[in-house]
């Protein structure tokens, strides 16, 4: 069993969610705050529609066209969000889901007649973390690098389109390794579990849930043959709820403390 937890096989996949998660956490504390949560669902499955799209237009195997593809893809839908939150905010929950299910079944579509559709669909869905490359490594390291220099140096994007944009990249060079529903965990499940904190800890303490996911999914994962990314998507919400109800314990604790001092 020992065997499994090679960190030749495990370091990579370890890598990317580190990447993942430098850019999602950020991002994904300012989706709930905005009360949007599932943006992050449809804009991941629109990106994910284009690298659909660029595979049967000849892109498959070539990294730089089916990244390209699902940006354009996803910078689109992130564009139309932009617009239905100005012409139609409080709709704008409806449309984001919408979105998602037009997209989706726009895939299950186009690989109707497929013979590995199933097989497509099921990797877009549910990632294939363990066997990142070098490339698609570097590719999310220069994005989510970019991303968290852009929120930092112009804080004016965090806003508007400007949010739109930064969530479209992010969510482009991530979905495509780990997956719809691990690019939705990434986003929601650490922000969900310091949503009640405050402070300069906020952030490091949603980064370590994020990990902790990752780290406990990949090794579950090795340790008994499951699959990744489910692994990591359970991992991480278990981690999440742990922190949530530390917290709930703790706070009474520290408010006791302060009184006495």
């Amino acid at each position: 069993m020992l065997e499994a937890f090679d960190l030749s096989l495990l370091g990579p996949p370890l890598l990317a969610g580190v990447l993942v998660l430098a850019s999602h956490v950020p991002l994904g504390m300012q989706v709930l705050s905005r009360g949007i949560v599932f943006i992050d669902l449809a804009v991941a499955q629109v990106a994910g529609l284009g690298a659909l799209l660029a595979g049967l237009f000849g892109a498959e195997g070539h990294e730089l066209a089916t990244q390209l593809a699902a940006a354009a893809a996803a910078l689109a839908g992130a564009l139309l969000l932009t617009w239905t939150d100005r012409r139609w905010p409080r709709l704008q929950e409806a449309l984001i889901g919408t979105v998602f299910v037009l997209a989706a079944t726009g895939g299950a579509l186009l690989l109707a007649g497929s013979p590995h559709g199933s097989e497509h669909l099921r990797d877009l869905l549910v990632g294939q973390v363990l066997w990142v490359g070098s490339e698609q490594l570097a590719v999310m390291a220069v994005v989510s690098l970019a991303v968290l220099a852009l929120r930092r140096g112009r804080p004016a994007l965090r806003e508007g389109v400007g949010f739109y944009v930064l969530f479209a990249l992010a969510v482009t060079a991530s979905v495509q390794v780990v997956g719809v529903f691990l690019v939705f965990s990434c986003l929601i499940l650490p922000a969900l579990a310091v949503h009640g904190a405050g402070g300069r800890w906020r952030v490091p303490l949603a980064l370590a849930v994020g990990l902790a996911g990752f780290v406990g999914g990949l090794a579950g994962a090795a340790a008994f043959d499951l699959p990744a990314g489910p692994a990591i998507v359970w991992s991480m919400a278990a981690a999440a709820a742990t922190l949530a109800v530390l917290q709930g314990r703790l706070r009474p604790l520290a408010g006791t403390i302060e009184e006495m001092s």
